[in-house]
């Protein structure tokens, strides 16, 4: 019954979208018609001049009450989101626009714009999806169990607020969901775990699903979300790879035969990829660096085109802690790009390794006599680009 109605809801939103989309121009027309048609019954010659003569009788007076009332209501607005944001961290009417009203003037559903993608991802188009994101997703993302609990042992504060809870649950749904899913059990139970807020409702789902079979997105959950240390989480993950790439190698056999199929490939290309990086990422945790830089390094030899993870930022994190600047700046080259969206990485490293070859040798009394040189304003260019990207770091 449940079912029935969801689906009605969504033809009936589908409906609303579609005519809102390609009937707009007759709308348009048939008021315009019934205007013409009615304008003697409804006395629209004489109510038109009621009201220029009204206009005409309007004092100074009036237009500075206007004025006066306007601005009052656009400060008690401007107090009421300072106050939305100092606490939740994100803009009132941003968030209703982007969660109520643009599913139903027919916004673009993450879902669907990145199922589109080809088994390696598109990678204009994913660039073009990312960019549009108001808040960038950080690639160097904590583990939200062994990491961010940590924070809330500690001080009793939830690190992250209901925005960030948001996007990373679109990004679950996104990465690790299907079509296909309702035809698998374990699956299906996934598919609602990801869109569960309370984490131990998510976490008892997880568990229920690896009672059905071994499934790879959950113990991605129960490694994100159920292991209090990074060993922990690796181990998880690693029972995640197991079953994943089992997956993986079998929807690459089949992804030709069907759409369906296909949709099922993408997501099992997109666990996997997510696997790796963050046993790589718990690697670098652990200690072994240069194990981490070797399988990010083959992870994006394997998958050149998946661009959505930003795997190469995780790269640059920890080329960064094993000071091998070179390895950086080759990285750095490549994905530095004036076509590619920036993000706060790309740009403070860049930054960074400018500052840092002209450091040495800098001498503010020199530079006041001769002046900047060319590497001296490419550094300086870099730093200001850099605060520019995030205006709230202190200048």
């Amino acid at each position: 019954m449940a079912e029935a109605a969801t689906g009605f809801l969504e033809q009936l939103k589908s409906c609303i979208v579609w005519s809102w989309t390609y009937l707009w121009t007759v709308w348009f027309f048939i008021v315009l018609f019934l205007v013409y048609i009615l304008r003697v019954p409804l006395k629209i010659n004489d109510n038109l001049s009621t009201v220029s003569m009204f206009l005409n009788t309007l004092t100074p007076k009036f237009y500075v009450a206007l004025t006066g009332t306007s601005s009052l209501i656009s400060g008690l607005i401007l107090i009421f989101e300072w106050w939305y944001f100092r606490k939740y961290g994100t803009s009132f009417i941003e968030q209703v626009s982007v969660s109520h009203l643009r599913p139903l003037l027919g916004g673009v559903d993450n879902n669907s714009s990145n199922n589109s993608n080809s088994s390696n991802g598109d990678s204009d188009s994913n660039r073009q999806s990312v960019s549009e994101c108001k808040v960038w997703r950080n690639p160097l993302n904590l583990f939200r169990g062994a990491e961010y609990n940590r924070y809330t042992w500690v001080t009793g504060r939830e690190p992250l607020t209901y925005y960030d809870m948001n996007l990373s649950a679109q990004d679950h749904q996104t990465f690790f969901t299907c079509d296909s899913d309702h035809l698998r059990p374990a699956d299906a139970i996934m598919q609602k775990a990801w869109r569960e807020r309370n984490p131990q409702a998510r976490i008892s789902a997880a568990h229920e699903a690896l009672e059905i079979n071994e499934c790879a997105t959950a113990y991605i959950l129960l490694a994100e979300e159920e292991a209090t240390t990074i060993a922990e989480a690796e181990k998880l993950f690693k029972q995640a790879l197991k079953a994943g790439d089992g997956c993986y190698r079998r929807s690459q056999q089949l992804q030709h035969h069907g759409s369906q199929y296909e949709a099922q490939h993408r997501r099992d290309t997109n666990v996997l990829v997510y696997i790796k990086r963050r046993l790589a990422m718990c690697a670098r945790r652990l200690g072994r660096t240069r194990e981490a830089v070797k399988m990010m390094r083959d992870l994006m030899k394997e998958f050149p085109l998946l661009s959505m993870f930003n795997i190469h930022e995780n790269l640059l994190e920890a080329l960064l802690e094993l000071q091998a600047y070179a390895d950086v700046q080759a990285v750095l080259a490549k994905y530095d790009d004036i076509s590619l969206p920036k993000s706060a990485t790309i740009c403070y490293t860049a930054a960074l390794l400018k500052a840092r070859a002209v450091s040495d040798k800098f001498s503010p009394e020199a530079a006041s006599r001769r002046g900047l040189s060319t590497a001296e304003m490419n550094a300086v260019e870099a730093i200001h680009r850099a605060v520019e990207f995030n205006p709230h770091v202190p200048k």
